[in-house]
């Protein structure tokens, strides 16, 4: 039998703050976080600039000795879930260990590591004991599970950029069919170094846009790939009639996920949008809900040429004339792209997007293309009532990734 599965808790390490309360209100401001890149060299680089995660100060959520064990994507997904499980006031001596579980996922893991150790092997030194259960992405949830003690499903999703919403969908889905009755969920990702850089400008995916008002424009006619950003955003799904009883403060109700493959191209989505569209229309009806009902779309929008053009056309071919009446905007404007981590914080951003009524800037982007003739939010932020809010990712390898998430009512 189907659950209601409602969140209860959020935490945010992102480059506009490392709470989600800073966060939300650097996108409401449209403050954009990216600037020139500190964390190494960039003079062999042709892009030098990201989105970095500002004065992380780990040793709030860990001591000295733990944090050397975890690479920085694992200290992000940690701190973010220990933001959301204070926040949800989760005991949990309270709890059935084996009822609580764990997806918080990474794209990647820890490219530093790989950089690291591998110029030791090049050089014929010895590696890191500790170089393999620091690098491999499922760390994030590991570590995440023995902080807490939390027994029950613990696995890691990587499916690139649409990584951290497949978690949440993965983890909702537990949930709903009963294999937990909390499940902590989100993504990360701490890809800010020269490989990572530099690997992803040799795809021509990056911006060359130095200007960091504008480097990051999705959907703008002259946007010219994304920016890299890093972080985590966590969420705690749980059993509505489990939180219920425990006088849980609900935050929202996850009520729809969608995911696909467009079996097309490794880095391309489907160019006529029907992988990611479908995505959408699995989410709304699962919610059972009408493309008309839906207020807010929080795109992937990474500022690519091919996404918007395309992502445009997937939600065209999922909504129909409703594409024309729905809001949108891409919180990549503001804090880049965190690829697996972007899952997580962008629908953090959805939830308070319903709580405020608020349908945040795309910012730096002015004039769409000729054919992305949707409402993107561009100039200015809006005021709108939002029941029904939904969040896209798009991976590369052609995985499309919906959630949708409504104003919770009893």
């Amino acid at each position: 039998m189907a659950r209601r599965v409602v969140i209860t808790g959020m935490g945010a390490i992102t480059p506009l703050g490392n709470d989600v309360e800073s966060y939300w209100e650097g996108l409401k401001a449209g403050k954009t976080a990216v600037a020139p890149i500190t964390k190494f060299d960039t003079s062999e680089c042709k892009v030098h600039i990201a989105a970095e995660v500002k004065d992380f100060d780990v040793t709030k959520y860990m001591d000295f000795k733990t944090a050397k064990r975890m690479e920085l994507f694992s200290q992000y997904a940690v701190a973010a879930a220990t933001q959301a499980v204070e926040q949800a006031g989760i005991d949990m001596t309270k709890e059935d260990p084996y009822r609580v579980g764990v997806i918080v996922s990474s794209g990647i893991g820890s490219m530093q590591a790989h950089e690291r150790e591998q110029v030791k092997i090049a050089e014929g030194k010895k590696v890191a004991p500790l170089y393999i259960p620091l690098m491999i992405a499922n760390m994030a949830s590991a570590n995440i599970a023995i902080k807490y003690g939390m027994k029950g499903k613990n696995t890691c999703v990587v499916t690139a950029c649409a990584t951290g919403s497949h978690s949440i969908g993965d983890a909702f889905k537990s949930v709903k069919y009963d294999e937990a009755d909390i499940m902590v969920a989100g993504g990360c990702e701490a890809a800010v170094c020269k490989s990572g850089i530099q690997g992803f400008n040799a795809l021509t995916a990056l911006s060359t846009n130095e200007d960091p008002e504008t480097a990051s424009r999705p959907f703008d006619k002259d946007r010219d790939g994304f920016v890299i950003g890093e972080g985590s955003g966590v969420v705690i799904l749980e059993e509505y009639e489990h939180a219920k009883a425990r006088g849980a403060k609900i935050l929202a109700e996850v009520v729809g996920y969608g995911a696909t493959c467009d079996a097309y191209h490794i880095t391309s989505p489907a160019e006529d949008g029907s992988g990611a569209g479908m995505a959408m229309i699995i989410a709304m009806k699962e919610a059972g809900i009408k493309p008309s009902d839906v207020d807010y779309i929080n795109a992937h929008g990474t500022s690519t040429h091919h996404n918007d053009l395309f992502e445009t056309r997937a939600i065209k071919y999922a909504f129909g004339e409703d594409a024309y009446k729905v809001s949108i905007n891409s919180s990549k404007s503001m804090i880049g792209h965190l690829l697996g981590g972007a899952g997580g914080v962008e629908l953090i951003a959805c939830v308070k997007a319903i709580e405020d009524g608020f349908v945040h800037v795309t910012a730096g982007s002015v004039e769409a293309d000729e054919e992305l003739d949707l409402d993107y939010t561009f100039g200015e932020p809006k005021k709108r009532d939002i029941r029904y809010a939904m969040s896209n990712n798009l991976g590369f390898g052609g995985h499309n990734a919906t959630l949708l998430i409504k104003k919770f009512e009893e």
